[in-house]
């Protein structure tokens, strides 16, 4: 997906959000959030959602998601003491991987300062063996999933 598209996306194109408030030490010697630190975020707004809502306690369950490719494009600069809103949705859920989109907003803001995401492929905890994505976890990543997420709101028009 190239930027300008990227770039475009608003508030309406997530379908989950969680709050973020940034930390002094998320700021770098340019005083604005490291680009490392956007991927913490990424890392944050999944996995709640992962355990909120498909079930998977990443300490204890049988499935987890390792990352397989990740990216982020940056648009403007946020730094401590903003607080963001993280959205997030899914743009591809497969047999057993799931890509994730995350636009890191400004509070108030509708337009991304950034918009990043990656790839998980689900494996068996122990043997890390691709596993199909389980009933409960393939349930609540349909939630987020783009398409599913357009039918919805067609449905309520």
């Amino acid at each position: 997906m190239s930027s300008p598209d990227l770039k475009a996306r608003t508030r309406s194109n997530y379908v989950y959000f969680l709050s973020y408030r940034t930390r002094w030490s998320d700021n770098d010697m340019y005083s604005h959030i490291n680009n490392s630190i956007y991927y913490h975020l990424f890392d944050s707004v999944i996995n709640t959602y992962l355990i909120e809502r498909c079930g998977l306690s990443p300490p204890s369950s049988p499935l987890i998601g390792l990352v397989v490719s990740s990216f982020c494009q940056y648009f403007a600069p946020l730094s401590f003491p903003q607080v963001l809103d993280l959205g997030l949705k899914v743009n591809k859920l497969g047999k057993s991987s799931v890509t994730y989109e995350v636009g890191v907003f400004e509070e108030g803001k509708d337009t991304p300062a950034a918009v990043g995401g990656y790839t998980h492929v689900f494996v068996e905890n122990k043997s890390r063996k691709s596993m199909d994505i389980g009933a409960e976890a393939r349930q609540g990543l349909e939630k987020l999933a783009v398409s599913t997420h357009r039918a919805l709101l067609n449905s309520k028009l």
